[in-house]
This record gives C-alpha cells, sequence and structure tokens, in this order.
C-alpha cells in the first residue's frame, strides 16, 4: 500500500539560522489516518504542513504524497500542480473571500479542473454547483450558500473552507491550527467535521494543534515537534505528562477556549 504521506531527511533554514527550523528524519502516514501534529509556538508544525503542501520548499530531503513528488532537495517535483490538486489546506485564517459568497468560494476548489475562462467569468457548471451545495450540507451550512463569506462566524467560514476542500477532491486534508480563534462550540463542530470525513470518506488528515486534550480526543496517533525534530510518535494513551513536559518545556493548552474539557465528550 502506498503511504498517503512520505517525508524522507527533510530540513528546512531560515536566513542565516544554525538550526534547522525543521530536521525531520522520516515521517509516514498511511491512507485513512488522522493524524494530530503537536508541539508548543515555534517548533516546526506550520512549516512542515506548508512543506508537505508545495507552499514552501525545504533545504533537503522530500516529500510525496500518495506516491507522487511533491519536492526533493529544495525542488518542486514534476507535476506538482496535478499533486496539489490532491491536498486540501485548511488555515487558521479561513482563507475566504470576503466579498464572494459562499458557494464560489467552495467552487474555488474546483479550479484545477475547470478552463481558466470559465472561473474567471465565475462561470461555473452546473454539476460544480450542485457539487458545492452538497459540500456544504455535509459541514453543516447547507441553507447559507448565497450569503457572502463575511457575513459568516468564524466556526462557520471555517467549515465553508473545509467544504472547499470536498469540492476539490482532496484525499489528503492539511489543517493547520483550524480551531486557534474560535469558541468552544466552534471548536467541536470543526473538529467533529474533519472526524467525519476522515472515517467515513476514508480522507487523510494531519491537523496541527496546540490543544493536547482535543487532539487526544480526536485523533488516534500524536506526532510531536520539538525545535523541528520529532520528538514523540503514538498513541494518544502513550502521552505521559513527562513527554508533554519534554515536548513543551512547560505546562501545555488543553482547552480550546475557558471552557470544561467536558463539553466535547
Amino acid at each position: 500500500m502506498i503511504d498517503a504521506l512520505q517525508i524522507d531527511r527533510l530540513t528546512k533554514t531560515f536566513g542565516n539560522q544554525r538550526t534547522p527550523a525543521l530536521d525531520v528524519a522520516e515521517l509516514r502516514v498511511e491512507p485513512g489516518e488522522m493524524v494530530a501534529l503537536i508541539g508548543a509556538s515555534g517548533s516546526g508544525k506550520s512549516t512542515l504542513l506548508r512543506c508537505i503542501g508545495g507552499l514552501a520548499l525545504a533545504d533537503r530531503g522530500s516529500i510525496r504524497v500518495a506516491g507522487r513528488l511533491v519536492q526533493s532537495s529544495g525542488r518542486a517535483g514534476p507535476g506538482v500542480r496535478q499533486t496539489r490538486a490532491g491536498i486540501g489546506m485548511v488555515f487558521q485564517q479561513f482563507n475566504l473571500v470576503s466579498r464572494l459568497s459562499v458557494q464560489t468560494n467552495v467552487l474555488l476548489g474546483a479550479l484545477s479542473r475547470l478552463p481558466v475562462w470559465r472561473t474567471t467569468m465565475g462561470w461555473f457548471p452546473a454539476t460544480e454547483r450542485a457539487r458545492a451545495d452538497a459540500a456544504l450540507a455535509r459541514v453543516g451550512i447547507g441553507g447559507l450558500g448565497l450569503q457572502r463569506a463575511s457575513t459568516l462566524s468564524g466556526g462557520q467560514q471555517q467549515r465553508a473552507a473545509i467544504a472547499r476542500t470536498l469540492v476539490q477532491g482532496a484525499q489528503l486534508i492539511l489543517a493547520d491550527e483550524p480551531i486557534a480563534s474560535l469558541d468552544p462550540e466552534s471548536c467541536r463542530r470543526v473538529m467533529e467535521t474533519l472526524q467525519e470525513l476522515n472515517r467515513a470518506d476514508g480522507i487523510t488528515v494531519v491537523v496541527t494543534l496546540h490543544q493536547v486534550d482535543i487532539a487526544i480526543r480526536y485523533c488516534r496517533r500524536i506526532v510531536a515537534l520539538r525545535a523541528g525534530r520529532v520528538v514523540f510518535d503514538g498513541p494518544p494513551d502513550a502521552l505521559t505528562d513527562t513527554l508533554l513536559a519534554e515536548i513543551y518545556g512547560a505546562s501545555p493548552v488543553t482547552e480550546c477556549t475557558p471552557l470544561p474539557v467536558a463539553v466535547f465528550a
């Protein structure tokens, strides 16, 4: 079986830094896994996700997604645009065009398979619009497609961003701190949406999180970074207080906002 994600000897250094921001010897993710990437701020989580998504080039090493080369030795792989079409990105700040409708934002996930002239004019086929509406319904905001994106709450915007990856047809979703700025109820809905897509559709999900308890609750595998290196890779129940102290160097964040963890039960 081909790995959903394969990373080998990956290093990334910024500017004149002596210590690499990333130094990942090896990381494998199997198809259908939901993996939480945790670690303190500056540990390299977001940089790693950007490299996997082809948004940043590493200095050395290679990344493959579903067997296709994303990058190697600081260069993009052949056919990387087609490879990236199978990778859905969900960002902390939603990355929606606020003046466009929610449906149009979701339809942007279809750009890789539609002629440029159609998308420039906003002429999306009826089949794609139906696909966008179905994706919005799937993430629980089916009645909001014609509203401007700016009218949605933060949690709704994040679910619209997830719907865009469905229209894209992504088989790997990279979610970079998708609940960092959300209230507890929105946190729950976003994480349950990602979990449902993982379980029902078999979509591989790699999500960076600051909240350790959320990572433990929703993901069966935890990968922890410290100073750009993998210092833990295993099941949630193997995360001890000693390991967490090593990962964070202090008490980790354990809540989405000041609300009891029981709301996620």
